[in-house]
C-alpha cells in the first residue's frame, strides 16, 4: 500500500461555501475526518451543522468548493451519485422507515436491490444486523409497532446493512423521549469502538465526551473550533464557545 492510500481522508472537505438565498450557511468550510475517526459536531441553532453532514452525500448540494470521500469527489448525480450514497450511511432525525414493511424488511431493501444480494444472504445479515443493535426481537414488526429509540435503532442497522464507509448521523436522538436516548447513543458508541468513520451532529455532550475523537464546533456557517473532546470542553478558545458552553452545561 503506497503512503498515499494510506493518509488520505475518508472526508475532505476543501473551501465548501453553501448559500440558501442571500443566507451564507457554509463558509469556506475546510475539514478533513480520518478513517476509523468520530467526529462530533457541535453548535447553536442555525451554525450550519446539518447543512454540513447533508453535503457530504449531497442531500444538499454545494455552491463551490470540493468535497470527496474516499479520495473521490462528490458526483452531482446519476448511477456514480446512487453508489456514493450506498458507501455514505445516513442516520436522521426521523427514521425514515417504509411503513407498510417490515423492520426486516425495511433492512434488506437496499442490499438487494441496490447491492444486487440474494435475498436468503440479505436476509442473514439484516437479522445480525438487528441482533447487534439490540432489536432482533422486533424483526417481523411494523415500525408503528416500535419505540422511538427501537425505530432509530432500525434505522442504523438498514444504515449498516449497505456496509457503508462512512456513518453520518444528523441529530439522531432530537426527536426521541428522553428515556429512548441512551439505547441510540449505547448503539452508535459500540459503532465508534468498532472504528466507523462517522461524522455526527448531536447536541448530546456525554456522547461527544465519551465517544468522538474529534469536537467541531461550527457558528454562524463557520468552523470555530477543532479539537479534542478535553480541549473543547475544559479549555475552549473562542468567546461563542465558551458562551455556548455556558448555555448548555449549566441546565
Amino acid at each position: 500500500m503506497s503512503e498515499e492510500t494510506t493518509d488520505r481522508p475518508m472526508i475532505r472537505m476543501a473551501a465548501v461555501d453553501k448559500f440558501f438565498g442571500q443566507l451564507h450557511v457554509l463558509k469556506k468550510i475546510s475539514l478533513d475526518v480520518p478513517k476509523g475517526q468520530v467526529v462530533v459536531v457541535l453548535g447553536p441553532s442555525g451554525s450550519g451543522k446539518s447543512t454540513l453532514c447533508r453535503a457530504v452525500n449531497r442531500l444538499e448540494p454545494i455552491d463551490s468548493g470540493v468535497i470527496e470521500v474516499d479520495g473521490r469527489p462528490l458526483p452531482s448525480e446519476g448511477r456514480d451519485l446512487a453508489r456514493l450514497r450506498a458507501e455514505v450511511g445516513m442516520v436522521f432525525q426521523s427514521f425514515n422507515l417504509f411503513a407498510h414493511k417490515t423492520i426486516l424488511e425495511n433492512v434488506t431493501l437496499a442490499p438487494v436491490k441496490v447491492r444486487g444480494q440474494a435475498v436468503p444472504d440479505a436476509r442473514k445479515t439484516g437479522l445480525e444486523l438487528l441482533e447487534r443493535v439490540g432489536i432482533a426481537d422486533q424483526a417481523d414488526k411494523y415500525p408503528a409497532q416500535l419505540s422511538g429509540g427501537q425505530q432509530q435503532r432500525a434505522a442504523i442497522a438498514r444504515a449498516l446493512a449497505m456496509r457503508p464507509k462512512v456513518m453520518l448521523f444528523d441529530e439522531p436522538t432530537s426527536a426521541l423521549d428522553p428515556e429512548m436516548v441512551q439505547e441510540v447513543l449505547d448503539v452508535m458508541t459500540a459503532l465508534a469502538a468498532d472504528g466507523m468513520t462517522m461524522l455526527v451532529v448531536t447536541h448530546e455532550m456525554g456522547f461527544a465526551r465519551k465517544a468522538a475523537h474529534r469536537v467541531i464546533f461550527m457558528s454562524d456557517g463557520e468552523v470555530v473550533e477543532d479539537g479534542t473532546p478535553a480541549e473543547f470542553f475544559t479549555a475552549p478558545k473562542s468567546a461563542r464557545a465558551k458562551d455556548f458552553l455556558g448555555k448548555i452545561l449549566t441546565h
